[in-house]
């Protein structure tokens, strides 16, 4: 059996999807449904059966699924960036770790968990070691300590591979509200109002040019499958393209997606704000201190570990995600 916790969430249920794709389907997925809407997110993924988190750590306490669980996918957490409940914050994302890996060393079951870019804070060099680690909220401190309790504590028992995830977008996410991909609020905006908001200038960088390593989810699943295929590999990894682009390069394919399904032309972010289909607010005082201006997955140990498929750029990745979105979409007004 494999274990997919948060798996009815955005990268869980990809993860789901993609072992059906596989031939699997003797999957637990593990959540919690208080929101409701996101069991849409596996109406078309089999699985073996579901069970509550609050439910499954008490069967972890009693000993239940001794001997018959081959790996955990760990996508289960708080990702709510704004989230300040450090209370909250640290039995969700950092204690509930630490009790599924505890789990999968005394059953030899493979580990495979979602960490952070979040845990490189306001850094410069996105690489996997210490001394570039600083995370500037409650949510990246959680990440940042579970894999510090990795790199400390491991027995080497079983395989144990983190992955930092930076900025992921792609189907699957319509639950996650505010916390959903820019993608994706750039796509309902620009079909709802015919523009899209983005963040004036900030950190140093001009309206809508701060950056960031935007991966699409199918990348993410194709990276946890690899390890999950080669369990003989352990660590911690960036999971991202390796490049840096714009909020203005993400609006521009978003939009220019949608254009394109409508038969009209391409345009360029420079004819986007002109024609005032681009426009920007000021950036919000709440984020002041807290906001990564910049991200860019250093993937040297990804690519050491074998991984050596390519990654969409954003005008690929997010011109397929707008494609998936559009068959879904209502018609617009």
């Amino acid at each position: 059996m494999i274990i997919v916790t948060g798996g009815a969430g955005f990268i869980g249920a990809n993860i789901v999807k993609g072992l059906n794709e596989r031939g699997r389907d003797d999957i637990l997925v593990v959540d919690n449904l208080e929101r409701g809407d996101k069991f849409l997110n596996l109406t078309d993924c089999e699985i073996a059966d579901y069970r509550d988190k609050r439910d499954f750590l008490a069967d972890i306490d009693r000993g239940a699924y001794a001997g018959g669980v081959e790996a955990i996918f760990h996508e289960g957490a708080c990702s709510d960036t704004m989230n300040h409940d450090g209370l909250y914050m640290m039995r969700n994302n950092y204690e509930f770790s630490k009790t599924l890996l505890a789990f999968c060393e005394r059953e030899g079951a493979q580990f495979l968990y979602a960490s952070s870019a979040s845990v490189y804070g306001g850094g410069r060099v996105f690489r996997e070691e210490r001394a570039m680690e600083s995370p500037l909220n409650v949510y990246g401190y959680s990440k940042f300590l579970f894999d510090q309790y990795v790199r400390r504590h491991a027995t080497g028992a079983c395989q144990v591979a983190g992955f930092r995830y930076f900025n992921v977008y792609g189907p699957r996410e319509q639950h996650k509200g505010r916390m959903a991909s820019v993608a994706y609020h750039f796509f309902h905006q620009y079909r709802e109002t015919g523009q899209v908001r983005l963040f004036g200038a900030s950190g140093g960088y001009a309206a809508g040019e701060q950056r960031r390593d935007f991966v699409s989810v199918e990348d993410v699943v194709k990276i946890n499958l690899h390890f999950f295929e080669h369990k003989e590999l352990s660590g911690i990894y960036n999971v991202g393209t390796g490049r840096a682009q714009t909020f203005n390069d993400v609006a521009t394919a978003t939009v220019n997606a949608v254009r394109r399904q409508g038969g009209e032309g391409p345009l360029t972010t420079a004819e986007l704000i002109k024609r005032d289909i681009i426009t920007y607010i000021p950036f919000p005082e709440a984020l002041a201190g807290k906001y990564q201006s910049y991200t860019q997955a250093d993937v040297g140990a990804l690519r050491q570990a074998g991984y050596s498929a390519s990654t969409y750029d954003v005008a690929q990745g997010v011109g397929r995600y707008v494609e998936w979105l559009l068959t879904r979409a209502r018609p617009a007004e």
